[in-house]
């Protein structure tokens, strides 16, 4: 093809020492126009702005096509520059564009082109598909043009602008793609596509083609499909969320020696002083019926190390179920606290509502920070809300995780239809391999807003973030709102915040309904559940382990509030066996040595005791008769009830097990007077029970055993024969 004189001259400024410029047009400084300018500086590449301040004349771009504005703006700076020879201008986008190489290096790919204006390629003809089959065919690479950047000689640059007249509202990419689809003017003026990311890399339609390379001393994408590594990273189309995560590590951003190079930058400070910290406003939202309420979420956001009286409090409870604790919480703590507002399940306000409401009160209390707090997340560090006000963003939640699970408060991806995606990152980051301040595109449960960014919002056209959507629950609508508008949302796993309660197969039929929910929250379950010093039990050497009879072990298992709960589970429930021989419930239909009792089966505790003797039980039993592996199966689980108008003892007998448990669940000498056990080969009696310590003793053969008298009050035991 021949070159018109124009195109030729141009070319020969090849060997020509040339300058680089860059422009481009923004009209806001959003989120992504400031990472834009981060990563230019980062590169020592000066931006030309055009636009800034004016009103966005183009069109809604988001959805629809536009963007003539665009051209309009930037003629008058290309005219400036239209005699230049020695000049090369680069046009690109701001808002969804990274830098990933200098101005040497763009320049230098530009050369290797060898013509006048190059255009960025994509997969997808936009905005008019039935231009495709008009395009030139491409062997290898994109064939389509992208007008979110492009580079050129400037006196070609301005020719191509001015080619014909476009309005505002016009399209830009189908002003330039008319151009390029006419062989004459692509010829006349050098028009090239760089089909295979040389210099631009839109990743729309093109994700899967990218790896990120995180190295000891950078962090780089590459294309795998032409090995190319693009100086421009554009995340055109659908493609912002994944340009976010390549944001996280590009430029400069992450790196294996140092890890998160721009976690320390900007911080906010706070003084010595407390009494001068911000102002937070806390919205607590308690959706469904939530374990562990108080003793988990209450207690952790009571024991913030954050002055109460710099704290507004409100509480939104949608649930009938915890009226009672959090209406009498609410007044218990409404001292403390620089003002409590509690809004109960009885208000008619809808999840929406509650959320629209508490920001908004967050802004009429001038707040510094507002912390939308759902009753699923638990802060396990005191220090949790000081430290994300000194992260200084303006919305950022700390990772909270489920634990031993993946399940966590944010997501590092999002798929199509607006639900969960795994990123590629999300495994590392919740395991704290990668430590850092990350933009990713969902998160709940904990999020702190800075309040000036909140009353900004309040003050622009689209209004403050919104939680409504005719598709998603509130927690994505807000989520959906902040990505449309381009707003970034951070989460931090810098420390270890805290957790996530899982509320999951949360029975709320029982009388305690936390003491069965030892599957879905044992963190929460061990806390209140577990004897203060079972750890040190668990710990100990076999010879540390209290014997009061040979080869029958004592260690502290089970807590008060254990111990106390079971009893009053059982007693709602109520049907006591009768201590007869014969008995319905087993398999025989005859128990040879009876005991007034309930099994823990008749109340639903079956499957919680069973995983209480594997976790907590076994253990123990390896350390002190080893050899031996018990597979923690017992028949039959039961608590018996002592009382000497009733069953006050227990004849001599043996068990039918390997080994029994025997937990004390009262208190010899304050809820009964008697009672014990007697090993009577061993002539050995154990009276002195201990609240929530467990005997455990070989059940067959060798310790013949009974129960001695309860001569007053009543007496409870937790029998299980294991390994029978």
């Amino acid at each position: 093809m021949l070159l018109t004189f124009l195109s030729l001259l141009c070319l020969s400024t090849y060997s020509m020492s040339l300058e680089l410029k860059v422009i481009t047009v923004a009209t806001e400084e959003t989120d992504g126009f400031k990472r834009f300018m981060k990563s230019a500086a980062y590169y020592g590449i000066s931006v030309e702005i055009v636009g800034m301040g004016e009103e966005w004349k183009g069109g809604d771009i988001q959805r629809y096509p536009g963007g003539g504005f665009k051209l309009n703006l930037l003629k008058p700076v290309l005219e400036k520059w239209r005699e230049r020879k020695d000049l090369v201008v680069m046009f690109v986008d701001s808002y969804d564009v990274i830098f990933a190489a200098n101005s040497e290096k763009i320049l230098e790919k530009f050369k290797d082109f060898r013509t006048n204006l190059v255009f960025s390629a994509e997969q997808f003809c936009w905005p008019d598909q039935s231009l495709a089959s008009r395009y030139p065919k491409v062997g290898l690479g994109k064939r389509f043009l992208c007008s979110g950047g492009y580079i050129g000689y400037a006196s070609q640059m301005y020719s191509i602008i001015t080619d014909s007249e476009i309005s505002d509202t016009d399209d830009d990419q189908l002003f330039y793609t008319k151009i390029y689809l006419d062989p004459h003017k692509r010829d006349k003026y050098g028009m090239r596509l760089d089909h295979r990311s040389h210099i631009f890399q839109n990743l729309n339609g093109a994700e899967d083609e990218i790896d990120l390379h995180v190295t000891s001393n950078e962090s780089y994408a590459t294309n795998t499909l032409y090995n190319t590594r693009a100086a421009i990273l554009h995340g055109n189309g659908g493609s912002k969320n994944f340009l976010n995560f390549l944001g996280n590590y590009i430029p400069n951003q992450y790196n294996v020696d140092e890890g998160c190079l721009h976690c320390s930058e900007g911080l906010h400070e706070l003084p010595e002083d407390s009494s001068k910290w911000p102002t937070v406003f806390v919205g607590l939202f308690v959706m469904s019926p939530t374990p562990f309420l108080r003793e988990a979420i209450l207690k952790s956001l009571s024991e913030l190390n954050y002055p109460k009286n710099l704290i507004h409090l409100w509480v939104y409870n949608k649930n009938s179920y915890h009226e009672d604790l959090l209406s009498k919480w609410s007044d218990e703590v409404k001292s403390e606290y620089a003002s409590v507002q509690y809004t109960g399940s009885y208000r008619d306000i809808t999840e929406i509502e509650a959320r629209t409401t508490a920001m908004k009160e967050s802004l009429s209390k001038k707040s510094d920070y507002y912390l939308m707090l759902d009753s699923t997340g638990v802060f396990d560090d005191p220090d949790a809300l000081r430290k994300l006000i000194t992260l200084n963003k303006h919305v950022i939640a700390p990772i909270l995780g489920r634990p031993d699970k993946y399940w966590t408060n944010f997501w590092g991806s999002i798929a199509k239809d607006g639900f969960y995606a795994r990123s590629r990152d999300y495994f590392v980051i919740v395991e704290s391999k990668r430590k850092g301040i990350w933009n990713v595109p969902f998160i709940s449960t904990a999020i702190l807003f800075e309040g000036e960014w909140l009353l900004k919002r309040s003050t622009d056209a689209k209004g403050l973030p919104s939680f409504a959507s005719e598709e998603f629950e509130p927690d994505m609508a807000l989520c959906q709102w902040m990505r449309n508008n381009g707003h970034f949302m951070y989460v931090s796993n810098l420390q270890k915040y805290g957790h996530l309660i899982s509320t999951s197969n949360y029975e709320i039929h029982h009388l305690h309904n936390d003491i069965y929910n030892i599957f879905e929250n044992r963190q929460e379950w061990e806390k209140k559940y577990l004897h203060e010093n079972y750890s040190v039990a668990l710990n100990a050497g076999p010879d540390d382990i209290s014997q009061p009879c040979t080869d029958v072990y004592w260690f502290p298992l089970l807590s008060p509030a254990y111990t106390k709960e079971i009893i009053e589970e059982l007693e709602k429930f109520g049907k006591w066996s009768n201590g007869e021989n014969d008995d319905p419930r087993l398999d025989g239909g005859y128990e040879n040595v009876p005991t007034r009792d309930i099994h823990m089966n008749q109340v639903g505790f079956e499957k919680q005791w069973l995983d209480i003797l594997a976790k907590y039980v076994v253990p123990i039993q390896i350390k002190v008769f080893p050899g031996y592996y018990s597979r923690a199966r017992a028949d039959l689980n039961f608590v018996v009830k002592y009382h000497p108008q009733g069953q006050p003892d227990l004849r001599p007998h043996h068990d039918s097990s390997t080994f029994t448990i025997n937990v004390a669940l009262t208190r010899p000498g304050i809820d009964h007077q008697g009672g014990g056990c007697r090993f009577v080969r061993q002539n050995c009696s154990v009276v002195d029970t201990k609240l929530g310590w467990a005997l455990m003793h070989p059940g067959r053969l060798t310790h013949y055993h009974e129960g001695l008298p309860t001569t007053s009050g009543t007496r409870y035991i937790m029998v299980s024969f294991v390994d029978p």
